[in-house]
């Protein structure tokens, strides 16, 4: 699926052809999310191709919250789904909707099934009616109640709104057919008693309508032309129609259900209910942790929306489930961080040099370009003094062939600045580094005439007397390996959490990192692309790794 206008898909083939066929004059969308956890990657699919959809064509979207299930939704993930759809650069064009707002044109259509047989109450346990449904291979069986008169089904069901059984001892069914091939169609639940106070509607109800009853009767009844959805729904259509159908007399309109393929990507976690479970277990720190798939946790970390969208459009659409390389969403946020992203200076782990002919208490002020490849980005100055610290993984005391950084009576360039060269390693009494003293060839200052001449090695630096504490927080993924398909995985779950999969380092940054925005991004040379986090304090900058330099997609 690609935002160029000219593309196309299976799913905007079908709405054209509708719209030429007259079926429909124009295109009406929705998207539903239930509030009962926040918007991660996997939404964005859908979510992305019903507003993008509807901008298509020139018609509206819909915002629509599946609240069927009050024990587990909540005013905030109301709250953090609007924002991440205005984040990705959508707004709900028809109007913002609930499925609660229809629970009594839901409750006016049950009395009416009912009193034309096709509906019934069900006294089965969740076992017994599982026993009773079949199998993939063989039909079910009626339930012993499946044709008691509709007078007292009426009764029973009004009873049961009323308060008077407990959960679980009686249930409102559609009478379809046990015996069809479809499982789904073999007389699925419409109501269930559950007695919890809904947030939006309070106590009035305490039966509530199933999914697959309520969500076609709010699709007819806010005018949706298309309910695209993900193609595990494929085998729900059957029955979203039926509902639809046979409830023509009560509802506005007819929409066409349409699927398509979910998307599933390489060690993440795309079960909502899972997600739950870290943060309730306290595995992670709230659902905007940054090793989190939500979207909060993306834009907390510093993934972009234009990344997202264009990740989204090179996944396209099909009709076939797969597995995306998660390596092709850190693709998209490199590309898109490239080019606007300014370059700075940060050690994670300092090693400090002392530049032992540099005047004492000089400091000198250095231009350095704030990015290579745009010079209208501009410059920034730097101040260089006697003692600098550099990261310690360029230095090594015996190092490798094709280590180009520095090493005893070796030379780099200091970014931005001159060219050092290492005269004397520093141990302390139990043998480890303390500091390297170097001295300075003062006729190589970069951008002055005279500087030409090269070394193989440039490093990143920050002067110790004139730099900004800063925390980074290097991210692996969550999971060390995880098929959410898998019942192993399932089951060890909790198991498979990578125990490295955040580590923090203390060390330093240019001084102007400190007094950033929160959520601004820069590229730490030679470490790889951060944001500033909300947890940053007055006594150090947190910052967040984006992703590495390293590009390991190929387009």
């Amino acid at each position: 699926m690609a935002e160029n206008q000219e593309s196309k898909n299976f799913i905007w083939e079908a709405v054209e052809q509708d719209l030429a066929s007259g079926r429909y004059e124009r295109v009406h969308t929705r998207f539903p999310p239930e509030p009962n956890g926040y918007m991660h990657i996997g939404h964005c699919k859908a979510l992305i191709m019903d507003f993008l959809t509807a901008e298509k064509y020139g018609g509206t979207c819909n915002l629509r919250f599946d609240d069927t299930n009050p024990a587990k939704e909540d005013m905030e993930y109301v709250r953090a789904i609007q924002k991440d759809i205005e984040w990705l650069g959508f707004h709900w064009s028809g109007g913002v909707f609930y499925a609660s707002d229809y629970y009594d044109k839901c409750y006016e259509i049950a009395e009416d099934w009912i009193r034309r047989g096709l509906a019934y109450v069900d006294e089965l346990s969740k076992d017994e009616m599982r026993e009773y449904r079949g199998t993939l291979t063989e039909p079910g069986k009626d339930s012993p109640w499946r044709n008691r008169p509709w007078e007292e089904s009426l009764d029973l069901f009004r009873r049961m709104r009323a308060g008077e059984f407990p959960e679980g001892s009686k249930t409102l069914r559609m009478k379809i057919d046990m015996a069809s091939p479809n499982i789904v169609m073999r007389d699925p639940a419409m109501y269930r008693i559950l007695y919890k106070e809904h947030w939006r509607t309070g106590n009035k109800w305490c039966i509530y309508p199933m999914y697959d009853f309520a969500h076609p009767i709010g699709d007819a009844l806010e005018g949706i032309t298309h309910s695209l959805c993900s193609l595990e729904y494929e085998i729900h259509r059957p029955l979203y129609d039926w509902v639809v159908e046979h409830s023509q007399d009560m509802l506005p309109g007819r929409p066409r259900q349409l699927e398509f393929a979910r998307l599933n990507m390489t060690q993440t976690i795309m079960s909502k209910r899972y997600l739950r479970m870290l943060v309730e277990g306290h595995y992670v720190a709230g659902w905007d942790d940054p090793r989190m798939p939500t979207l909060s946790a993306m834009r907390r970390r510093g993934f972009t929306a234009a990344a997202i969208r264009d990740f989204i459009s090179r996944v396209g659409l099909s009709k076939a489930d797969s597995v995306v390389d998660y390596a092709m969403l850190e693709h998209c946020v490199r590309k898109d961080l490239g080019d606007q992203a300014p370059r700075a200076m940060a050690v994670m782990k300092p090693l400090k040099i002392v530049l032992t002919n540099w005047p004492k208490g000089k400091v000198e002020m250095l231009t350095v370009e704030n990015h290579p490849d745009h010079p209208e980005l501009g410059t920034r100055e730097v101040p260089i003094s006697r003692d600098i610290y550099i990261d310690e993984s360029d230095f090594m005391v015996d190092p490798p062939k094709k280590f180009f950084r520095l090493r005893p009576d070796g030379e780099v360039r200091l970014k931005g600045a001159y060219i050092i060269r290492c005269e004397q390693v520093i141990t302390d009494a139990n043998g480890q580094i303390d500091h390297l003293e170097c001295t300075v060839d003062f006729d190589t200052r970069s951008g002055l005439p005279g500087s030409e001449r090269k070394v193989k090695g440039t490093l990143q630096w920050v002067d110790a007397h004139d730099c900004a504490p800063i925390v980074f927080r290097q991210y692996e993924p969550l999971l060390s390996s995880y098929d959410e398909d898998t019942e192993e995985d399932k089951k060890d779950f909790i198991a498979r959490l990578n125990p490295n999969s955040l580590t923090e380092y203390r060390g330093f940054g240019e001084k102007a990192l400190a007094s950033a925005q929160v959520g601004d991004k820069y590229q730490f040379l030679r470490l790889g692309y951060y944001c500033k986090d909300p947890d940053s304090t007055t006594d150090s900058s947190v910052y967040n790794l984006i992703v590495g330099l390293k590009d390991s997609y190929k387009e």
